[in-house]
């Protein structure tokens, strides 16, 4: 029996974004999602004899605000390579890749740790085009080839090998596709592959200082099967070193149904790839004031803001994390707060009922009905005691929601929802609740001070959920000590 304890584990991770550009790295072919096979593409993709490549400026402007947000040195001086590597899918039978000149050097992400934050260092971020995609089970006898995605525009994200556990890898990825997604550049769509990740791990024993012989694990195509691949294959080659057995370098894909990695090829070196600058393309030169003007644009990614929202708003770290998990989710409650300084209640509305109207309906904040503004202006109307959050939360939301252009005060009176809160109104109910519960009052001044729930209760019950509760309690309490 393998004694886990005594190794650990190393990984490196190279995330590989879509980049969110209209048209592809070096020519004008679309990259919507989801078209016909072998609809968007040219001579250019389809690697005809005589074409040029044309570089996508957006896709270099993209590539730079990723290094920006990761603290990375941006290359002045940048040009592009042939990677000579067998692609059954990329027709020219080679990749254009950057290697000598990255377009960003070194960085680090931070990620949340039980120990607190912890700096991921980063080796580079690179551009480089896609490969297009092979199909196996659309025909018995062939594998097909769907070109669209070829020549799409990536940057590859790579770390050093900093990180010790599958959890910290999990962190990692989450953490670089909050970034992504803050910076729009890429959505972070994982079910679609815009946004991949392969795993190198080795493990070694505790104490070690070289590093262990490394299986890469290509292609994880959602969070949590990176945290299962490096979990199952660390194991797997703990295993390997308890026996004595040698670790061999492999290229290793994931089963997904199983939570085994299985071999696909020996893992070829650097030098296999035959990396030559790619002649059909001029070298390009970034300006300063060019990443300067980029740097100025980046918008406020979402660690900055859970640390306004805890400032600024006396937000808890609980509710923070949450609202700044998605950029649209962000956006929309700081709408929200440029009409109410009601903080902690714009808070609840958007972890409470909007959330849940979300989840129900399988939406994102960008296919809610309702504008910023009219959520806070049921919170004016909680606020202002016309209201009760409980009222508000079901019945005049749901209205609401059917009935968009329309105000909140408005529907609230149409269906008669807000509250009674003067005392003419509420004292007569108070009166007879009390008369009715006669034994409950000489109860309550013997002690029972519980009671006090029961008395709220029936005189809510009594005005059909319209008398205001703090008016009601107070008005409550102050004929109970007669």
């Amino acid at each position: 029996m393998t004694d886990y304890s005594k190794y650990e584990i190393v990984v490196g991770l190279e995330v590989h974004a879509q980049l969110q550009t209209n048209s592809k790295l070096f020519c004008g072919d679309s990259i919507a999602f989801g078209a016909e096979p072998n609809t968007h593409v040219s001579p250019i993709t389809l690697g005809h004899p005589g074409t040029l490549p044309k570089m996508n400026r957006k896709a270099i402007e993209y590539a730079i605000k990723m290094g920006l947000a990761c603290h990375c040195e941006i290359e002045r001086y940048n040009y592009f390579a042939r990677k000579n590597y067998f692609y059954p899918d990329l027709p020219k039978g080679y990749q254009v890749s950057q290697h000598t000149t990255p377009v960003c050097k070194g960085g680090y992400v931070t990620i949340d740790t039980p120990e607190g934050g912890r700096n991921i260092r980063l080796n580079r971020i690179h551009m480089e085009e896609d490969a297009g995609k092979s199909i196996h089970d659309a025909d018995p006898e062939n594998t097909c080839v769907d070109y669209n995605r070829a020549g799409t525009a990536l940057i590859e994200i790579v770390t050093e090998p900093d990180i010790t556990s599958a959890e910290e890898a999990f962190a990692y990825v989450s953490e670089i596709r909050k970034l992504v997604r803050y910076l729009e550049i890429c959505d972070g769509n994982m079910e679609e592959g815009s946004l991949r990740c392969d795993a190198n791990i080795s493990v070694r024993l505790k104490g070690e200082s070289r590093l262990g012989t490394k299986v890469e694990v290509k292609n994880l195509n959602s969070i949590r099967n990176v945290k299962r691949a490096i979990e199952f294959e660390a194991k797997r080659l703990m295993d390997l070193l308890d026996k004595g057995e040698p670790v061999i370098q492999q290229t290793r894909s994931f089963d997904a149904n199983n939570g085994t990695t299985f071999a696909t090829r020996e893992k070829e070196d650097a030098d296999d790839y035959r990396y030559f600058p790619e002649p059909d393309l001029a070298p390009f030169h970034l300006q300063d004031e060019f990443i300067e003007r980029l740097k100025q644009g980046l918008p406020v990614l979402h660690k900055e803001r859970i640390k306004n929202y805890s400032s600024q708003y006396q937000l808890s770290a609980y509710d923070a994390g949450v609202l700044t998990e998605e950029k649209a989710l962000a956006d929309f409650f700081e709408k929200i707060i440029e009409h109410t300084k009601n903080y902690k209640a714009a808070a609840n509305w958007m972890l409470g009922p909007v959330k849940s109207w979300l989840n129900e309906n399988n939406k994102e904040i960008g296919g809610f009905p309702l504008q910023p503004e009219k959520i806070a202006a049921v919170i004016k109307l909680t606020d202002e005691g016309k209201l009760s959050f409980s009222v508000a939360s079901t019945k005049l939301f749901s209205s609401l929601l059917n009935q968009p252009s329309k105000e909140p005060l408005q529907i609230a009176e149409e269906e008669n929802l807000v509250q009674q809160s003067d005392v003419s109104s509420i004292e007569p109910l108070i009166d007879a609740v009390l008369e009715k519960l006669a034994d409950k009052v000489t109860a309550y001044k013997k002690g029972k001070k519980g009671l006090i729930s029961l008395f709220v209760g029936e005189v809510m019950k009594q005005s059909k959920g319209k008398a205001d509760p703090k008016v009601t309690n107070e008005l409550l309490l102050k004929k109970l000590k007669s």
